[in-house]
C-alpha cells in the first residue's frame, strides 16, 4: 500500500516561493524515482520535476532555474522549491511516486499565484 500526501500549497503573490512536500508511507520510497506534476483548469497534467533513486533530477523548461525538487529517504519526503513564482505556475500540484512501473499519486495541492 503506498500514500503520498501532499503539503504546502496555497496562496502567494507573484515573485513570491512555496515549498511543497509529500510525505510517503510506503517502504518502497528510496528505490523509487518521485516526481512532482501539476494541472491547471482544462490542461492536461504535466511533469513539474523529477528526481531519481541516484538523484539525477529533470526539469521542466518552464521551470528551470526556478524550481529544486529534492527526497530526504530517512523522512520518506520528497520537495519541490518553487521561487519567483509566476501566475503561469498556478494548479494543483500533485506527488507521484514511480516503481517498476506502478505509478501511485497523491491528492494534489492547491498552489495560486496571483499578480
Amino acid at each position: 500500500q503506498v500514500q503520498l500526501v501532499e503539503s504546502g500549497g496555497g496562496l502567494v503573490q507573484a515573485g513570491g516561493s512555496l515549498r511543497l512536500s509529500c510525505a510517503a508511507s510506503t517502504t518502497i520510497f528510496s528505490i523509487s524515482t518521485m516526481g512532482w506534476f501539476r494541472q491547471a483548469p482544462g490542461n492536461q497534467r504535466e511533469l513539474v520535476a523529477r528526481i531519481t533513486t541516484s538523484n539525477s533530477q529533470t526539469y521542466a523548461d518552464s521551470v528551470k532555474g526556478r524550481f529544486t525538487i529534492s527526497r530526504d529517504n530517512a523522512k520518506k519526503t520528497t520537495y519541490l522549491q518553487m521561487n519567483s513564482l509566476k501566475p503561469e505556475d498556478t494548479a494543483v500540484y500533485y506527488c507521484n511516486l514511480k516503481w517498476v512501473g506502478n505509478d501511485y499519486w497523491g491528492q494534489g495541492t492547491q498552489v495560486t499565484v496571483s499578480s
